[in-house]
């Protein structure tokens, strides 16, 4: 049950990594991480989420709950996540990541409600993707179970 909430959240961060990345790395991951982490374990963390996600989603059916409850899950998970952001800013001064510092209280409202709209849109895209992969795989072995009429 818990695996289809991998990969909204998984390609979530994979697009708003490499997206804020793309623009300005010292955003989200700055030059100086390259001094501790390895090159390989940050693909690792922000590009292999990716494929895995993909292949488990091609191996492995998941039956979605209603669409109104799986939507409030992802939402509810994706709230408690920026509620810890705060509290870890709250009680240490810093943000875990370095682009909330350069927005505004209003910028970083934004922020988190168009991050929540987004993996909800993700959610709802990875509902259809295992409906289309699956019910196409089962309507496949259907037809490779009717009997031929001569």
């Amino acid at each position: 049950m818990l695996a289809i909430f991998a990969f909204p959240i998984g390609v979530f961060v994979v697009v708003m990594f490499w997206t804020i990345y793309a623009y300005d790395r010292e955003l989200v991951y700055p030059k100086l991480l390259d001094n501790f982490v390895p090159g390989w374990m940050n693909h690792g963390m922000h590009t292999m989420v990716l494929p895995f996600i993909l292949i488990q989603m091609r191996t492995s059916h998941h039956a979605y709950p209603s669409r109104r409850s799986g939507l409030a899950t992802t939402c509810t998970v994706s709230v408690a996540y920026i509620l810890w952001l705060c509290w870890v800013h709250h009680v240490t001064g810093m943000w875990v990541y370095p682009v909330l510092e350069h927005l505004g209280l209003g910028a970083r409202i934004v922020f988190f409600g168009s991050g929540i709209i987004l993996v909800s849109f993700i959610y709802l895209l990875g509902e259809v993707l295992n409906s289309y992969i699956w019910d196409t795989q089962k309507s496949m072995e259907e037809e490779k179970e009717k009997p031929k009429l001569e």
